[in-house]
C-alpha cells in the first residue's frame, strides 16, 4: 500500500522523518519496502510569472513571452498555448530540466526566436492523463521561483508499506495513523464530517433487500440529488495521483479518496439508471452475465454475489460496478453504496474472474462494519463539497447481521511466559488501550476481559493479544533464551518413515552413490522389456504420454532409463541409487493399488575414479554391489545376510536373493546383455533392489547393545584356502563362525585369485584374535588358529595349497 506522509500527518501530528517512521513501522510488523517522491520528475519545474506576452512575428499561433522565474533576469520563452497571458503564474521548465515524458529542455530557436525554457501544461507535467488544452495556470498564492511540488503542496513523500494478509485494518491511511499514534504516543484526529440534509427520507425512497445475511451482513445507501459531475479539485486529484490512482471525476474520486483514507470501499450508482427504487443483494444465477465498468462481459456462477435493481444486475458485489449504472457527465442523482460482504465470496469471485481491484483487495480481507458508517458520511461530505447537490435525510439500510463484539480473556502472566520477558500489567493495559481495546478490571484469577475494536478482525484469541503486546514492546528487544525442556530418555518417539528413508539416503551418499529421482510413471513397453507380469501393473487413466502410462512396479525401469540418459550424455561411470515407492495392483486395497518403499542401486563402468592413484580399467562387478548391500545391512546392525542363487527375474543373470533374519530383503543381479543393450550399456550393468519396508522392520527390531572398548591389542593371522567352484565365500565364513574359537573376534576376505588352467579359487582370509583380559602370546594364538582352520578343512571340501 502507498502511504502519503502529509496525508498521515493530517490524522496524527507526527513530525519525525520518513525514515524514522519507516524504521518504527517495520519493527511493528508493517515493513516499509521503499520511500520515494512520486513527483521527483518535476522537482526541477519552478513557478514563473509571465511578464509580457507578444505575438510571434513568424507564426499565427506562437507567443513570445518573458517569464520571471526568480533568477537574475527574465527568460525569453516561446509558447504555443492559446491561453497564455501576461500576469499569469505558470509552471516553467528551465534549460536542463527533464520532464516526465523524457523531454529535456534545451536552449533553442523557434522560427528565429530564442527560447530558454518551456511553460508547461498539466499533461506535460504528468498531473493529467489526457492532453491538456492549454498551459497550467497556478493560483496567486504560489511564490515565484519555488519548485512546483512545494508551491502546490504536493505529496512529495510516499512510503510503500507491505501489509500482511491479517492486517486488513492497515490498508488505509487511518489504519497506519493508528499504529503511528500508538507507537509515538500521539493523538489521533479524524476529519470532521458535517453536512445539511433536506428532502424526503432516503429509507422511503430506496428499499434494501438482502437475500443471504451471511453474504452481506449490512448494506447502507445514501441518496444525493442535484450533483454536477466534473473534475475533482486539484488537491484531491493530485493526492490520488501521488498514490498511483487515476483521477476520474469528483463523484468517483470521492469514493476512492475515502477508500484509501478509511479503508472502506464505496460505490456510486447513477440513480436514474436504477429501476424500481430497490437494491437487491443476491447470488447470481448459474451462467448469468454482467458487463463491468471495464467493458468486459463476465459470466457468473451461483457462488458470485450481485447487486441488482428491480430488473437487472448493476454491480458485481465487492469487485466492480456495472457499466449500466455508472456515473456519467450528465448524471445528477447519486445512490452511494456502503456495504460489508463475506470475504471468502469476494476473494473467490475476484480470483476466478482474474479481476483484482482495490475494493476486492479490502473486502476479501475484511472491513470495519462499525466504522463503515463514518466512511459513508465522510464520502457524502466530500461529494457535497466537490459536486454540490443535496443529501436526503437518513440512510436506506438493511443490517440483518449486526456486528457482535468479541470478548477475549487476557492474562499478563501468560504474556510474560510466552514472550519470555517480563510484561507488567500496566504496560499490557497501555498497549491494549492504545490499540483501541476496551478492558475490564483484573479478576481474582488474573484475567482481564478484553473487547477488541471493530476494525481489528484479526484479534480472535489470547495469543493474538499477547502477540500485539510483544509487537509493541519490540520483538527485537526480547533476549534470545533456550527453552527448558524436561523429557525422559525413554520417551523418544518412533522414527518416522521419512526419517528412516533419510538415513538410507545419507548412507548411500556417504558411499559415493548419486541419487536419481524419477517419475512414478513408466511405460508398458519398459515393463515388457523386463518381462514383468501384467497382472501386477497399475495403469494410469489419463497418462501424460505413452511413455508414462503405468505406475512403476519396480524401481528398475526408472533406474535403467537414468542409465541410458547418462550414457547418451557421455557419463559412462555410474554409481546410482533411488529411494522411492513402487505400486502393485491389489484388489483388496481401497485404492486398488498397494504401495511399498524400495531402494534401487545401479552400477556401470569403472570401479574407481579416473586418474592417479586409482587402478586402471577395473570394472564394477558383483563384489561391488554386494559389498554395498552388505555395508547397508551392517549399518543398521542387522545379522549377516544370506545370498542364494535365483532365476525368478529373466532379465537378471546371474542373480541372488538377499535374506536377512529369515526375511527376504531383495535381489542383486547383472542385467542380461539383451536388456542392457536396449539401454545402451557398454559394460556389465549391475542392479540391486531392496525392500525398504522389510529393512525398516528389521532395523526396528534390533535392540541396541553397548560394550566396553577393548583394552588389549588384537593378533591377526592370514590363511589361504583352495576352494573348488561349488564352494562360496559365504560357506567358508559360516564355517569359521561355527568353529566358535574362544578368542576369535572377526574374519575378513582380503584376496581372491583364480590360477590359470584351473577353476579353483585361492581365497585369503585375515582372522582377528583378542582376549578381553590379557595380551595374547603367539603360542596361544597359533594353537587356536590351527584348530579353527582344521575345523574348516573338515567341514568343507577346501584345502591349504
Amino acid at each position: 500500500m502507498l502511504l502519503s506522509l502529509s496525508w498521515l500527518r493530517e490524522l496524527t501530528p507526527y513530525q519525525g522523518t520518513a525514515q524514522e517512521l519507516a524504521d518504527r513501522l517495520t519493527m511493528l510488523g508493517l515493513e516499509i519496502e521503499d520511500i520515494f517522491n512520486p513527483f521527483e520528475a518535476i522537482m526541477g519545474v519552478v513557478v514563473g510569472r509571465v511578464l509580457t506576452r507578444e505575438a510571434h512575428p513568424d507564426s499565427d499561433h506562437l507567443s513570445l513571452c518573458t517569464v520571471d522565474v526568480g533568477g537574475e533576469s527574465p527568460l525569453p520563452i516561446v509558447c504555443g498555448a492559446a491561453n497564455v497571458a501576461a500576469g499569469q503564474l505558470v509552471p516553467v521548465a528551465t534549460v536542463g530540466v527533464s520532464l516526465p515524458g523524457g523531454l529535456t529542455i534545451k536552449k533553442s530557436k523557434i522560427r528565429g526566436q530564442v527560447s530558454e525554457g518551456m511553460i508547461c501544461s498539466e499533461s506535460e507535467l504528468g498531473l493529467a492523463e489526457e492532453k491538456s488544452p492549454g498551459i497550467m495556470v497556478l493560483p496567486e498564492s504560489c511564490k515565484v521561483g519555488t519548485p512546483l511540488p512545494e508551491a502546490l503542496s504536493l505529496d512529495t513523500c510516499v512510503l510503500d508499506v507491505s501489509i500482511t494478509p491479517n492486517r486488513a485494518d492497515c490498508l488505509s491511511v487511518l489504519g497506519i495513523a493508528r499504529e503511528t499514534a500508538m507507537a509515538f504516543d500521539l493523538p489521533l484526529t479524524l476529519p470532521e464530517v458535517a453536512y445539511a440534509e433536506s428532502g424526503p427520507e432516503a429509507a422511503k425512497e430506496l428499499a434494501i433487500d438482502i437475500e443471504d445475511p451471511d453474504q452481506c451482513p449490512v448494506y447502507r445507501a445514501k441518496i444525493i440529488a442535484g450533483v454536477t459531475v466534473a473534475p475533482s479539485p486539484d488537491r484531491i486529484r493530485w493526492r490520488l495521483t501521488a498514490i498511483g490512482q487515476r483521477p476520474i471525476s469528483n463523484i468517483v474520486d470521492a469514493t476512492n479518496y475515502v477508500l484509501f483514507e478509511l479503508g472502506q470501499p464505496l460505490h456510486a450508482f447513477d440513480r436514474a439508471k436504477l429501476a424500481g427504487n430497490v437494491i437487491k443483494v443476491r447470488n447470481a444465477a448459474e451462467g448469468e452475465a454482467i458487463v463491468t465498468l471495464d467493458g468486459q462481459e463476465r459470466k457468473l456462477t451461483a457462488r458470485d454475489l450481485l447487486i441488482c435493481d428491480a430488473d437487472k444486475p448493476v454491480a458485481l458485489a465487492g469487485v466492480m460496478g456495472g457499466a449500466n449504472s455508472e456515473m456519467a457527465v450528465g448524471s445528477t442523482d447519486v445512490v452511494l453504496e456502503c456495504a460489508v460482504f463475506r470475504p471468502g465470496t469476494i476473494r473467490k469471485t475476484a480470483r476466478r474472474l482474474a479481476l483484482p481491484s482495490e475494493a476486492s483487495y479490502r473486502f476479501e480481507r475484511g472491513v470495519d462494519q462499525v466504522g463503515s458508517v463514518y466512511a459513508l458520511n465522510r464520502a457524502v461530505s466530500l461529494m457535497l463539497e466537490t459536486a454540490g447537490g443535496t443529501a436526503l435525510p437518513g440512510v436506506a439500510m438493511a443490517e440483518p447481521k449486526p456486528f457482535t463484539p468479541r470478548g477475549i480473556g487476557f492474562r499478563p502472566a501468560r504474556a510474560t511466559m510466552l514472550l519470555g520477558e517480563d510484561m507488567p500489567e500496566d504496560f499490557c493495559r497501555k498497549v491494549l488501550t492504545g490499540l483501541g481495546c476496551q478492558l475490564s478490571e483484573t479478576d481474582p484469577s488474573g484475567v482481564i476481559a478484553v473487547t477488541p475494536p471493530s476494525h481489528r478482525l484479526d484479534l480472535e484469541r489470547e495469543a493474538d493479544l499477547i502477540e500485539e503486546v510483544g509487537r509493541v514492546y519490540g520483538l527485537d528487544r526480547i533476549a534470545p533464551r533456550l527453552p527448558r525442556v524436561s523429557k525422559a530418555l525413554d520417551d523418544v518417539p518412533a522414527e518416522s518413515e521419512f526419517g528412516f528413508w533419510s538415513r538410507v539416503r545419507t548412507f548411500a551418499v556417504g558411499l559415493g552413490l548419486r541419487e536419481a529421482v524419477n517419475y512414478s510413471f513408466v511405460g508398458h513397453a519398459d515393463l515388457d522389456i523386463l518381462c514383468l507380469d501384467a497382472a501386477c501393473r497399475v495403469s494410469v487413466a489419463n497418462p501424460l504420454s505413452e511413455d508414462q502410462n503405468v505406475m512403476r512396479p519396480m524401481l528398475a525401469p526408472g533406474l535403467l532409463a537414468t542409465v541410458r540418459h547418462n550414457l547418451s550424455h557421455g557419463n559412462a561411470n555410474l554409481r546410482l541409487f533411488e529411494v522411492a515407492r513402487v505400486f502393485a495392483a491389489d484388489a483388496a486395497s481401497e485404492t486398488s493399488a498397494r504401495e511399498a518403499g524400495r531402494l534401487g542401486i545401479a552400477l556401470h563402468g569403472l570401479r574407481h575414479p579416473d586418474g592417479w592413484p586409482w587402478p586402471k580399467d577395473e570394472l564394477a562387478g558383483y563384489g561391488d554391489i554386494k559389498g554395498i548391500v552388505e555395508a547397508l545391512i551392517a549399518h543398521f546392525k542387522l545379522p549377516a545376510g544370506v545370498y542364494e542363487r535365483d532365476d525368478s527375474l529373466p532379465w537378471l543373470a546371474p542373480q541372488v536373493v538377499v535374506t536377512v533374519g529369515g526375511k527376504r530383503l531383495g535381489v542383486i543381479g547383472q542385467v542380461t546383455p539383451e536388456v542392457a543393450d536396449a539401454y545402451h550399456a557398454r559394460h556389465a550393468l549391475w542392479l540391486a533392489e531392496l525392500d525398504l519396508d522389510a529393512l525398516r522392520a528389521l532395523a526396528d527390531s534390533v535392540t541396541r547393545g553397548f560394550k566396553t572398548l577393548p583394552s588389549f591389542p588384537p593378533v591377526r593371522r592370514d590363511v589361504t584356502l583352495a576352494a573348488p567352484a561349488g564352494v562360496a565365500v559365504g560357506d567358508v565364513l559360516a564355517a569359521i563362525a561355527e568353529a566358535k574359537a574362544a578368542i576369535f573376534e572377526d574374519v575378513l576376505l582380503i584376496d581372491a585369485f583364480t590360477p590359470e588352467g584351473t577353476d579353483e579359487r585361492r581365497l585369503t582370509f585375515r582372522l582377528t584374535y583378542r582376549h578381553p583380559e590379557k595380551t595374547l602370546k603367539d603360542k596361544e594364538v597359533d594353537k587356536v588358529h590351527e584348530g579353527l582352520v582344521a575345523a574348516v578343512l573338515a567341514k568343507l571340501p577346501v584345502t591349504r595349497p
